[in-house]
This record gives structure tokens, sequence and C-alpha cells, in this order.
């Protein structure tokens, strides 16, 4: 079971559960309307080229949105959550000067969608560090999760890197919670989609954040145009990685934090 907070609790405890279970729900974190208003920028892109990254791992009844911040301005009110960045700032910041997204996604799970493969986030960096996690995730919930319609699937505890293919069925559980709820894991937890066994289809908003001095997963600076990227507040920015990593890595002349210098 992935334990659930109410919306007021504080970020250390959110952190706490995190790192001792691997996952962990805060829940109607964000009003409906907000959600909404991003499903609803969303819905073209979703409709346009929703079927690209339909494959084996990915599902061929799953329509996904890639480099969101393009597609939905508002969902950088999700993406830079307050929330969302104090609990990357207690994971991640001990280990690195800065964080940065790793991926932005959203995800659409219809009718009929089988389970998702179980798999680590993290498998994508070929080497581990103990007691180091080199990501999190942020599942927004956009509709209401459910057990039928395809709430994502964990297995709490897998951050202890147990192997995959001895999990148990009964190992893993589903991040059921209302839409607006926010579900944290790991970048070492396992977890998957859950197969859609409803009449209509679920949508979900998840953003990995990742250790500042790792290669990101999606080339932000290519898939979001530059011109739409500066519309962006500074935060935002910094967080799909205009900005360098201190002393010396990442840096470029426009270099908010001045680390650029002269060879």
């Amino acid at each position: 079971m992935i334990k659930t907070l109410d919306k007021d609790a504080p970020s250390e405890e959110v952190i706490r559960i995190l790192m001792e279970d691997g996952a962990v729900i805060v829940a109607k974190q964000a009003t409906e309307e907000l959600v909404d208003k991003v499903s609803a920028e969303l819905r073209p892109h979703f409709d346009n080229v929703g079927e690209k990254f339909q494959n084996d791992f990915n599902g061929y009844s799953t329509l996904r949105v890639a480099g969101v911040l393009a597609c939905s301005r508002t969902s950088a009110d999700l993406l830079a959550h307050k929330r969302v960045m104090e609990v990357a700032d207690g994971v991640l910041k001990p280990n690195c000067a800065s964080y940065r997204i790793g991926s932005s996604v959203a995800i659409e799970i219809h009718p009929a969608e089988a389970d998702q493969v179980l798999h680590r986030d993290d498998e994508i960096y070929p080497i581990r560090m103990p007691g180091m996690e080199m990501q999190i995730a942020a599942m927004w919930a956009l509709d209401e999760f459910t057990e039928e319609n395809g709430a994502t699937r964990v297995v709490p505890g897998s951050h202890d890197l147990r192997e995959i293919a001895n999990i148990k069925d009964e190992e893993v559980t589903q991040a059921v919670m209302p839409k607006g709820s926010v579900l944290f894991y790991l970048g070492s937890s396992v977890h998957s989609g859950g197969s859609n066994l409803s009449k209509l289809p679920r949508k979900g908003f998840v953003t990995t954040y990742s250790l500042g001095w790792l290669r990101q997963e999606e080339n932000a600076y290519l898939t979001i145009p530059k011109e739409v990227i500066d519309t962006y507040p500074e935060h935002v920015r910094r967080l799909v990685g205009y900005q360098g990593h201190a002393p010396s890595l990442g840096l470029y002349p426009g270099d908010p934090d001045g680390l650029w210098f002269d060879a």
C-alpha cells in the first residue's frame, strides 16, 4: 500500500516516507481547475501526435506527449510546483548543486491497454551509487486514478534494488488517488502504467527530476523551442537546464549565475 498524505502535510514528512517506502501520494495537491486547464491545453497534442511513441514498452492504446512545456503553458504550475521543488530539494540536493528535468511526459491510457512492464526509471543510467538517488518522479493525476482505469502500479520498498524478475504479484499496488493529487516515487522504485479496464481514458502528467550533473533523458533544448522557453520565468528555465552546474559543468555565456569565464 502507498501511504497518502494530506495536501497540507509538511514536506519533511513527504520526504521521509518517500525515502523509506520509495513512493508516497499527496492527495489533492492541485486544484481541479488547474489540472483541467492543463488537460485542455494538452488535448490537441494528444490527438495530433499522441500515437508517435506507441511501442511494445509504452503500449498501443496509450497516447503520449513529450516536451510538455512546449504544449501547455499551465503545466509549469505543476512541473515547478512548490511542493515538488521542496521534495526534489530534500532528495536530490545532497548530491548536486542543482537538479533539472530529466523528462516531462503527459500520458493518456485508453481502455483495453494492458499493464506496462515493471521497470525502474533510473535504469537509463549505466551505473548505480549505493545510497544515492539519481532522480525522482512526480506523477500528477489529471483525472481520478482508480484500480480500474490504470492507476500507476508501484512496488513499495523496491528501491532496495531487488531483482524485478523476483517481484510477486501481491507486492504490486496501485496509486489510487483523486484528481489533482501527486504521486512521488524514486528513480530506483519499480513501477509501471496500469491496465485500463474502464470505458474511459485516464490522463497523467509525469516529470522526472535528475541530479544536475547527469545527462537528461529528454533533450529539452531541442524539444522545447528557445523562443518558447525564453517566455517562462527564470526558475522554470533553470529546471529545463538553462544554468550551469557549479563549478564547471554546462557553462554558457548566458548562465544566470555568472559561471561562464573567458578562455
